[in-house]
């Protein structure tokens, strides 16, 4: 049975759209999901599936959430053949004088449109980096999140409506999780 990882966009943020993550892993059980495991409060799941697409994963997730806990958050789902190529594609890595705690990976639902992805890509202002790959936008940003121009932009929000980004160690360890039960 395949390995895949499900991260929910804004579970838990700001007291909205709380779920608790017992009730997240019964849930996803409950589509017969196999060795759910979750981790931390912000949504991210790691379970084995039968073969199905991870947007046909995401849509059912979604469905379930919506039927269980009464709203439909955006699910982005991998495998964890696709996590582990995320991780070695992150072109930030190579360069040694970059910390890993400023890495995030923008983890797109569908791939962007040219006109979006030379916009966003853009809005990059030093000392932020950003790389666009297929489906992922890895990010430095030395001064924070909160501090980054990329952030703080209306433009941004419109166009990764549609994603959802978590932070460098969330990644490493949830694709740690996922080769823990292969």
């Amino acid at each position: 049975m395949p390995i895949y990882i499900a991260m929910l966009r804004g579970i838990n943020v700001g007291g909205h759209n709380k779920i608790k993550m017992e009730e997240l892993r019964v849930s996803l059980e409950a589509l017969s999901f196999k060795q759910v495991q979750t981790y931390i409060q912000s949504g991210n799941a790691v379970f084995r599936s039968g073969k199905l697409s991870p947007a046909s994963l995401a849509q059912n997730i979604e469905q379930k959430i919506l039927a269980d806990f009464g709203f439909s958050p955006l699910v982005i789902t991998r495998s964890a053949e696709e996590l582990g190529a995320v991780i070695a594609a992150n072109p930030f890595l190579k360069e040694h004088r970059l910390d890993p705690a400023k890495l995030h990976a923008v983890f797109l639902a569908e791939p962007p449109t040219p006109a979006a992805t030379t916009e966003l890509l853009s809005l990059t202002a030093p000392p932020d980096l950003s790389h666009l790959s297929k489906r992922e936008i890895y990010l430095f940003l030395p001064n924070g999140m909160s501090q980054s121009t990329l952030w703080n932009n209306p433009i941004e929000r419109r166009l990764l409506k549609r994603a959802t980004t978590r932070n460098w160690n969330t990644v490493t360890a949830l694709y740690k999780m996922a080769q823990a039960l292969v």
